[in-house]
């Protein structure tokens, strides 16, 4: 109300009393900042009362970025620093521990184990006994490719590598969230070229981690779902680098999410199968029987290039030939691409659609149920019309 907020106004002017309108910049002799609270760390963030909602999306960047467990380190510090000053010089000693504290091993450590394995690592930096290996390397599932889709502890670990090992499947744009001076490694493996072996991948990962550094090995998707992070984990752990894992979206569960196809439904299917239709010396093989068994619902990841023989496995173990199937190409980035067919017309469903890769193939799930279909109908008939023509 004007004649409320003139009155108040006046009555608090004339006691000196500071005021706030909301919207009213001048109506107001103070502004209210976006506040991110971290117990002992406080960041305000101000914009004059120009852009208030901007402060709020900047203060919910900055509250992704600072884990919760970062005012506890603020309080650590506060209490450890009678025991800095006596055990290390003025200078760069402290300025270095600092670091470590707050950026390096050290908050790295707290992060894993916050009671025994923080305590040893500022024991080892304020006596000067370090071990040979000071450097760590999180195995971190990046998603399918969509920025927004990485996890919170992902954005943080990108910000906090030194060094980043990046498969071909990482999206675009997410490696903006990584510091600019960190050093990026292309590791991607594409099909049918030569790439980087997984023994050379594992022994760049050691060689860093060896060297003091923050180590980051991004996948797309899951490290744990066909991203091979159980065999670098193995090979880290005999080497003695302490590892993590973040884990990421997987595709098949977010390439389903990007076009609405649910992955169970009540009645209808109780479970579902995420299984690869490439090995290492070729085509994947499964229990194909198990798999075409009536209401069987599975996804197929690198299945493009063998799609004609996983077509013909299922088709033999006695799959229906109108089993529907749905393709997804690029899910959840701006160039997805759909196709839908049945098990019997795979191959030419993929020929349609243009299907290079990678994507997702889902098997026993209805497609009706999805954003796809009539848009797919339409786009493939015109597919089918082209080619006639």
């Amino acid at each position: 109300d004007e004649a409320d907020e003139a009155a108040v106004l006046a009555a608090a002017t004339e006691r000196n009393i500071p005021f706030n309108v909301v919207d009213r910049q001048d109506k107001c002799s103070f502004l209210t900042p976006s506040i991110v609270d971290r117990g002992s760390l406080t960041i305000a963030i101000g914009t004059e009362g120009a852009a208030p909602v901007l402060g709020q999306g900047i203060k919910a960047h900055l509250e992704a970025m600072l884990p919760p467990s970062i005012g506890v380190l603020v309080d650590a510090g506060r209490a450890l620093r009678p025991r800095v000053a006596r055990a290390l010089d003025k200078g760069s000693p402290r300025r270095d521990f600092w670091r470590s504290f707050f950026f390096g091993d050290i908050r790295a450590a707290f992060e894993r184990d916050p009671e025994a394995g923080f305590d040893q690592s500022v024991d080892d930096a304020l006596s000067g006994d370090r071990d040979e290996v000071t450097g760590s390397v999180s195995l971190v599932g990046a998603g399918p490719g969509d920025p927004d889709l990485l996890t919170l502890k992902a954005q943080r670990r990108l910000q906090d590598a030194d060094v980043i090992v990046y498969d071909r499947l990482v999206g675009p744009g997410i490696l903006e969230y990584a510091r600019r001076d960190a050093e990026r490694i292309d590791v991607g493996k594409a099909p049918g070229k030569l790439s980087v072996s997984q023994t050379r991948i594992n022994d760049i990962l050691i060689e860093h981690a060896r060297a003091g550094k923050r180590v980051l090995r991004l996948k797309g998707g899951d490290p744990y779902v066909f991203g091979r992070g159980g065999e670098e984990q193995v090979a880290l752990v005999q080497a003695g680098i302490p590892v993590e894992v973040v884990p990421g979206v997987t595709a098949a569960v977010a390439c389903a999410a990007a076009i609405r196809l649910p992955l169970t439904w009540r009645g209808e299917n109780r479970s579902f199968t995420v299984m690869t239709g490439t090995a290492g010396d070729g085509a994947a093989d499964h229990d194909w029987a198990a798999l075409a068994k009536p209401g069987a619902a599975f996804s197929i990841y690198m299945g493009v290039r063998q799609a004609g023989h996983i077509q013909r496995k299922l088709l033999d173990a006695g799959i229906a030939n109108d089993t529907p199937v749905v393709v997804v190409e690029n899910g959840t980035r701006a160039d997805q691409k759909t196709a839908v067919g049945t098990i019997a017309t795979l191959t030419r469903t993929l020929a349609l659609g243009a299907i290079k890769g990678p994507a997702i193939i889902y098997v026993g799930l209805n497609p009706a149920r999805s954003d796809v279909l009539d848009a797919q109908i339409e786009t493939q008939a015109a597919a089918e019309e082209r080619i006639a023509s």
